[in-house]
């Protein structure tokens, strides 16, 4: 099976919690851990993977959590996951800006089906932004947006 893990998952959607409600100002760990039945402590620690990327800041003191640095709109799902899980690739020999490691690699036949299979993955993880995942949960909606 082909997936992606927990932290991929997590991250999404603590990301989308946070998209939904940080209007009001930042939003705090145990509020998003509960909301989400994700532990606290997980929470933290994704969120400092998204920091280092640039799609959230923490605020400290009194009412202070987690907050956006940009718009919902401007941020995709494929950032997200990246940022915690890595260059999206269903092999290594397909992973983007690295020489394959596999001696095979210009004779194999499967690569190129590899290859496509991963870029259309990162096509629709990068046409789906986090405003459109806090706006909705309806699965249909999304087929109709990404064709899948």
């Amino acid at each position: 099976m082909i997936r992606i893990s927990t932290r991929g998952r997590y991250a999404l959607r603590a990301m989308v919690d946070l998209a939904r409600h940080g209007d009001a100002g930042p939003v705090a760990r145990q509020a998003i851990a509960e909301r989400e039945d994700i532990s606290a402590a997980y929470v933290a620690q994704l969120f400092r993977e998204l920091t280092e990327v640039g799609l959230v800041e923490g605020v400290r003191g009194p009412g202070g959590g987690y907050r956006l640095t940009r718009p919902a709109a401007g941020i995709t799902a494929r950032e997200i996951v990246e940022a915690v899980e890595g260059p999206l690739a269903l092999v290594s020999c397909v992973k983007p800006d690295e020489t394959p490691g596999c001696h095979r690699v210009k004779e194999c036949a499967t690569r190129p089906l590899w290859k496509d299979l991963s870029e259309k993955m990162s096509e629709v993880l990068s046409s789906v932004t986090l405003d459109d995942l806090s706006r909705t949960t309806d699965r249909p909606r999304m087929e109709e947006e990404t064709g899948i």
